[in-house]
């Protein structure tokens, strides 16, 4: 069954904020957009608001932008995972970090790709200069080595 969930990239003053995973939790250690998992019945948007309400604090008008599929390599019919990608610099209130990791400004251009997901760099600037895109990656293991990748620009 194919895991639904969301990225939200929020830009502020040529920066981008990242959380870092808390230990325990899917991603432990790795610097990503705030998102999470959709809940049954739940739209992609409304699930991007509320994970990065529950995430930073703050209240966003997310667009989407993009789509990438995950899969465990030796499982090709469906993807394991689905992340809707949204983008917005609208937003208010005063970040809280919470229970999921920390929360912190990078520059645009200067992503902590050492500490993010491996496929990351290959799609982390469509998303960041708003372009739309879909992309599917095939990894060995648990999502532990990238071994091929596709993406398409709309």
């Amino acid at each position: 069954m194919t895991i639904q969930a969301t990225l939200c990239f929020i830009l502020h003053d040529n920066k981008v904020l990242l959380l870092k995973k808390n230990p325990g939790l899917f991603g432990a250690g790795k610097w990503n957009a705030p998102g999470g998992k959709l809940q049954h019945g739940e739209t992609a948007e409304h699930c991007a608001k509320r994970e990065v309400y529950e995430e930073t604090g703050l209240e966003v008008q997310p667009r989407k932008i993009g789509t990438l599929e995950f899969f465990k390599f030796d499982k090709r019919q469906d993807p394991d995972w689905i992340a809707h990608v949204f983008l917005t610099n609208e937003f208010h209130g005063t970040i809280k970090e919470g229970k999921e990791g920390v929360l912190r400004w990078f520059l645009i251009d200067h992503p902590p790709f050492d500490d993010m997901w491996e496929d990351d760099r290959y799609w982390y600037r469509h998303a960041v200069e708003g372009k739309s895109f879909r992309g599917n990656f095939y990894f060995r293991g648990d999502f532990e080595k990238l071994v091929e990748h596709r993406i398409e620009l709309l």
